[in-house]
Parts: structure tokens; sequence; C-alpha cells
């Protein structure tokens, strides 16, 4: 199976067709798609937590990069998916990644305003003094947007 049928296969959702690609070619858990993203990152970008789960297991790198220089979690962090940020998470993502415009998971999930994941990420040891290329932290940004269950956690 060449590498363009195989992220059809994670854009997809397709558990069993990514099981039996990589038990054809374990190799493709390595692999980029034209836009630098792993098998990995599609997963977690397209809400497929079982598919997340399976490519972890089977030694996914979980903190990848892909072109744009964002990581797995960041890209669940701002698309809002729990159970797919949960278990990057659990399975060791770098919650104080940073990415080229300055943007950890806790500002991803704050700017978005993504309660659940900022508890997750604050609860993983991100760090709430972090601050994005122009010098906001996570607490500027819930404030900036009036986001008041943000605010108090991160106040508490």
């Amino acid at each position: 199976m060449n590498a363009n049928a195989f992220f059809d296969l994670i854009r997809e959702g397709n558990l069993f067709g990514v099981k039996q690609a990589l038990a054809e070619d374990p190799k493709l858990i390595g692999s980029r798609d034209p836009r630098g993203s792993t098998p990995l990152m599609l997963a977690a970008y397209y809400n497929h937590h079982e598919l997340v789960a399976y490519l972890l297991e089977q030694g996914a790198p979980v903190d990848e990069t892909d072109a744009s220089g964002n990581t797995p979690l960041m890209g669940a962090c701002f698309k809002g998916y729990t159970e797919a940020a949960r278990a990057l998470i659990d399975a060791g993502a770098d919650v104080n990644a940073v990415s080229p415009m300055g943007g950890t998971c806790l500002i991803f999930a704050v700017s978005f305003g993504r309660s659940e994941i900022a508890r997750m990420l604050i609860n993983a040891g991100a760090d709430t003094a972090a601050t994005d290329a122009r010098g906001r932290t996570a607490m500027d940004l819930a404030r900036a947007q009036n986001l008041t269950d943000l605010i108090a956690l991160l106040e508490a």
C-alpha cells in the first residue's frame, strides 16, 4: 500500500484498514503526507481517538511536528477533541511544546474556549505562565474573551 492510500484510511477513520496496512508495512507509521503530517497527527486532527490509541500502541512518535510546527496534541487542543487529547497526554505528549508562533497546547485550548482540555493540560503540568509570540499568556487570552470558567481555572 502506498502512503497516500494509508493516509486516506486514517482520514476515513478506518481502524481495520490501518491495522492491515501497518501489518503489511510497519514503516508506514513513520510516513508523512504532502503537508508533513504523520499518521498520528491526522488521526488526532480528524478526531479518530481509536486510531490515536492504536497508533500510539504501535509506537507512533507522540511529539512529531507537521510542516507548520504543530504537534498532534496542539491539533487536538485547538479542535477541541477531548478523547484524542487525553490519549496523547496519557502517552506522554509534551504539554509545553511551543509552535513557531509561540503557541502552547494550553494557549490553543484557551484561545478556542476548550475548558475540559485546558483542565487536563494544567493537571498534566502545562505552564500557565508561558507566552505566545505576542507576549500573551493563557490568562490574557481568557480575559480578553471573558471566558469566566477558564479564568477561574487559571487562577486556581
